[in-house]
């Protein structure tokens, strides 16, 4: 229950004044307004990244010109070319060993491209569903809970865009419920072995073959750990490169998927697989302070398995290549770094703490991001665009609004972390989505919660299982974590891409979108 993620800001709970006692919710925090303000280094550091590139964007229209000219030369042309090269054979066998010695750092210093094979979402059984009535029953009896306490829980699920058919881990189900040690286990067990066991299915890979593996789970990291249990489980290879990420947050998705990018760049030849999950059972808050409440709302169970690839033979079958990770942290700002805060409450009791500043410091961090972004996925037009506005306003209007880039004309796709209603809802109006753009990530909330760093890849299957991925599409996947981070990955669909088997939406996609609240 990765707790680094944004969901709502803790809201503020005043009295109605009606005599009854009756509350109402005040939120306190939303996401700045981009338009107010864009910081110009971080637009400097998109466009280094593009420059990076630029010895490629001047070779491809040279090669290009060269080969018109060349296919307008005739046979006499030839004939005096020939004549000219063998009183200059010096010359030639320089110009030609310069040539060959640049084709091969080229060839030899390239990034390798990572293609995403295939992937899957873990899906409960059916039994850990837990409808609101059943979770505000559970809380009440646990006797945990003050009266005020079970009322904001209440007001919180009422709002939070969750449907009734989440799940919460078994241990909760109990009363009183039991988070042990070995529930937690076993919680990460059915998860990832879930999750992996129809990876290895639907691409007939052996664990033998993986040569990488990459676990990451924020609040649960027992000794052995999390990639020491797979390793075992499947038995893998004992040369495997395995790393296991913690305390990371929401983002850590992306985060696994750039570190195993960056190993597929050293090993050739090479599978590797990212497992993304949190645990809940021993990292639920059974305290009354308020802004440690609203985790247990909004946090379901859930996880991924996603096999990269940087293989040329696997290109054939692959979904998706990757083109660009881009990861923001604003850890070096005191603020920042406590905004999602994992401490004891005044009584000793432990859960994870969001200031009120959250839904602030993430916007900030979203908009460092995004001006990072842009440079490297934008139209040259919208890029053009946004530069000169905001070098208009440096010098010459300070009030003046920069031009916010319209995103939608470089993906076609959006994963947003579904944290929670409230940041989806701001990042709609922010970038200025349309409804659609959003749908995968209102209804991943809905029908399964806020599964952490895995809930970009629900989503991804959402847009999968309603046939919208077409060849040549763009996906982008942005997510938020603690620390606090906010990190993208861009993906391009290499084909039509229709959902594995057994995804996680398999019965369930014909009944979605749902109409939600308004």
């Amino acid at each position: 229950m990765d707790r680094g993620g944004p969901p709502p800001p803790a809201p503020t709970v005043v009295n109605s004044g009606s005599g009854t006692g009756a509350l109402r919710i005040q939120h306190s925090r939303r996401l700045p307004d981009f338009l107010q303000s864009v910081n110009l280094k971080y637009v400097k550091l998109g466009y280094h990244y593009l420059i990076s590139n630029l010895l490629t964007l001047c070779i491809v229209p040279l090669i290009a010109v060269t080969l018109i000219e060349a296919s307008q030369m005739n046979l006499d042309d030839v004939r005096q070319l020939w004549i000219h090269l063998q009183y200059n054979l010096v010359s030639v066998i320089i110009c030609s060993a310069v040539m060959v010695f640049g084709l091969t750092v080229y060839t030899m210093t390239r990034p390798r491209p990572v293609y995403l094979v295939d992937y899957s979402c873990y899906r409960p059984a059916d039994d850990l569903k837990a409808p609101f009535h059943r979770f505000m029953e559970h809380s009440r009896l646990t006797g945990d809970f003050d009266e005020s306490s079970l009322e904001f829980q209440r007001k919180i699920l009422e709002r939070s865009g969750l449907g009734e058919e989440t799940y919460v881990p078994e241990a909760m189900h109990f009363i009183p419920p039991r988070p042990s040690m070995a529930a937690a286990r076993e919680e990460a067990e059915q998860v990832m072995f879930g999750a992996l066991d129809k990876l290895f299915a639907n691409t007939c890979v052996k664990p033998k073959d993986i040569g990488i593996l990459v676990v990451n789970c924020s609040l649960f990291n027992p000794t052995p750990s999390l990639s020491a249990m797979i390793v075992n489980k499947y038995k893998l290879r004992g040369n495997i490169r395995s790393f296991n990420l913690g305390g990371m947050g929401c983002s850590a998705g992306v985060i696994a998927v750039d570190l195993a990018k960056d190993l597929l760049q050293v090993h050739r030849n090479t599978l590797a697989v990212v497992v993304s999950t949190e645990n809940i059972t021993q990292n639920w808050y059974f305290g009354n302070k308020k802004s440690m409440l609203i985790p247990n709302c909004l946090f379901r169970v859930g996880g991924s398995a996603v096999l990269l690839s940087n293989k040329s033979a696997d290109r054939r079958r692959a979904k998706y290549r990757l083109i660009h990770v881009v990861r923001t942290h604003r850890g070096a700002d005191d603020k920042a770094f406590r905004c999602v805060y994992q401490e004891q409450d005044d009584i000793g009791k432990t859960g994870v703490s969001l200031s009120k500043d959250l839904m602030a410091i993430a916007g900030g961090a979203l908009k460092t991001n995004i001006t990072t972004l842009g440079p490297l996925v934008l139209p040259i037009s919208e890029q053009l665009l946004f530069f000169a506005t905001l070098l208009l306003k440096k010098f010459f209007n300070g009030s003046m609004k920069p031009y916010i880039p319209d995103f939608k004309l470089a993906f076609d796709h959006f994963c947003i972390h579904a944290g929670g209603r409230a940041v989806i809802d701001e990042l709609e109006k922010n970038l200025q989505l349309l409804p659609l753009h959003v749908e995968a990530s209102r209804m991943t909330l809905h029908r399964f919660g806020n599964t952490s760093s895995s809930s970009i890849w629900y989503e991804l299957s959402y847009i999968e299982s309603k046939g919208r991925m077409h060849k040549g599409n763009r996906v982008w996947q942005i997510a938020f974590g603690s620390g606090f981070k906010c990190n993208s990955a861009v993906w391009e669909a290499l084909r039509n891409v229709r959902p594995s088997q057994s995804s996680p939406w398999e019965d369930c996609i014909d009944n979605y979108p749902v109409k939600l609240d308004a």
